[in-house]
């Protein structure tokens, strides 16, 4: 049964679930197992989901992750294959875990496959060796950062990954990635349709910049901003062993600022936080160096967090674009410390700038605790997902709860850091830089 339609949710979206068909084969779990059409109502306003703008909440039902009463595929001739894709992300190897440990010891599937070094491992031109993943084999790598499988980037042909599913007769695939994985995914799910195969396409939204829309925290994001606090602290004592020192951590976020926000409010160290969404300007009135010059006298110290994707207004663009087919980002780091220098060398101010970029650092580092218990829900309801028969969708957590969202809603843009909410408000008052310009909106 499908969920409820846009209009029935009064919302700008749909939530139906795609279907391989009718589950007709009774679930053999040994413990509570959901109804086939079990779903969960929520209140959403803006805060929560962007596309209601400013909107009254208004009443949304998803269909419940978790398992169900009825199975479509007979788990027991089932094969399972999985990927992950994209940059590191902290708990990419305890969501592997997890979709072995449950698909293995609980629906007895007979075989599960490691898809090598990302998209490119379905293409026969790579010559990448399919992994065979067994209980014995994964059960220590929740230890390990990174990823037991590896990774890349850039598209590959929808149509030969297909072709390769159909040549090892896979018939759940599992792909963890952020929003070029997921707009990838929605191409294989596409053709795999097109040619009326039975094979489930289950997405684990992964993205440390946690951009991915409509999910308001994405695995891995925790231990990210645990540890960019760390660097934070460093920052602010390095600032405290000098005259008008500055520390200055650039961390990831190249259009959405979350790591930056969150670790600032995190840290209660910081004076100046920039992120992606809030325009800020150099000099003149509201302007970062004037500010930071009276931070300066008045206190002898600052500490500056600036997320990677911040100031790029301010930054000649190349007009070139990564694999991953992103825009080239101009380096904000550098420009802040050349005119931070430019600024107070001409004020006669004595000064230096200690820099911290601690971003290859977050992504490989394992997860923490609370992610790894994220991390293992996730692979768990995933699974449930796929032997159920759902596919084009992701398995996400919404206020606590777990649901199945259609792939299209979390591929329909990247979520973004709301310069108008109460968080970001928060946020201002941790560093009292309301001052400056570009970040309050105007009212």
């Amino acid at each position: 049964m499908p969920s409820k339609s846009k209009k029935e949710n009064n919302c700008l979206f749909t939530t139906d679930i795609d279907s391989l068909g009718a589950a007709k084969i009774p679930s053999r779990l040994p413990y509570y197992t959901l109804p086939d059409d079990a779903k969960l109502s929520f209140f959403l306003d803006s805060e929560s989901v962007e596309e209601l703008h400013d909107k009254a909440a208004v009443p949304v039902t998803f269909e419940a992750a978790g398992p169900r009463e009825h199975l479509f595929f007979d788990s027991s001739k089932a094969k399972c294959a999985i990927v992950t894709c994209g940059g590191l992300c902290p708990g990419l190897n305890d969501v592997i875990r997890a979709i072995v440990m449950e698909a293995t010891h609980n629906y007895k599937v007979p075989a599960i496959l490691g898809i090598r070094y990302g998209l490119e491992g379905f293409i026969p031109k790579y010559d990448h060796e399919v992994m065979e993943l067994t209980p014995d084999n994964i059960s220590g790598i929740h230890l390990m950062g990174g990823t037991i499988l590896g990774t890349s980037r850039g598209p590959q042909s929808a149509e030969e990954i297909v072709d390769a599913l159909e040549r090892m007769n896979v018939s759940c695939l599992f792909m963890l990635g952020g929003d070029g994985t997921m707009r990838a995914m929605s191409k294989v799910a596409a053709e795999i349709k097109a040619r009326r195969n039975k094979i489930s396409v289950i997405g684990i939204p992964k993205t440390i910049d946690n951009d991915i829309n409509f999910i308001n925290q994405s695995f891995g994001f925790e231990t990210a901003v645990d540890k960019a606090t760390e660097a934070i602290q460093c920052a602010h004592t390095e600032a405290l062993g000098a005259k008008n020192s500055i520390g200055l951590v650039k961390l990831m976020g190249r259009e959405s600022g979350f790591i930056a926000a969150h670790a600032t409010m995190a840290s209660k160290e910081v004076n100046f936080v920039l992120v992606p969404e809030a325009e800020f300007r150099m000099d003149g009135e509201g302007g970062l160096l004037p500010a930071l010059h009276e931070r300066l006298k008045r206190r002898g110290h600052a500490v500056i967090v600036v997320a990677e994707g911040a100031g790029q207004h301010l930054l000649k663009s190349s007009n070139e674009t990564d694999i991953s087919g992103n825009p080239v980002l101009g380096d904000i780091a550098s420009l802040l410390r050349e005119e931070i220098k430019q600024y107070l060398d001409a004020r006669d101010m004595s000064h230096s700038i200690k820099y911290i970029d601690p971003s290859y650092i977050i992504r490989s580092i394992p997860a923490n605790a609370n992610d790894k218990v994220y991390c293992g829900l996730l692979g768990q309801n995933a699974v449930h997902a796929a032997m159920a028969g759902k596919t084009n969708m992701v398995v996400a957590k919404l206020m606590e709860r777990y649901v199945h969202l259609p792939l299209e809603l979390v591929t329909r843009k990247r979520r973004k850091l709301d310069v108008r909410s109460g968080y970001w408000s928060s946020v201002l008052e941790s560093t009292g830089q309301s001052g400056l310009y570009g970040m309050m909106p105007e009212k």
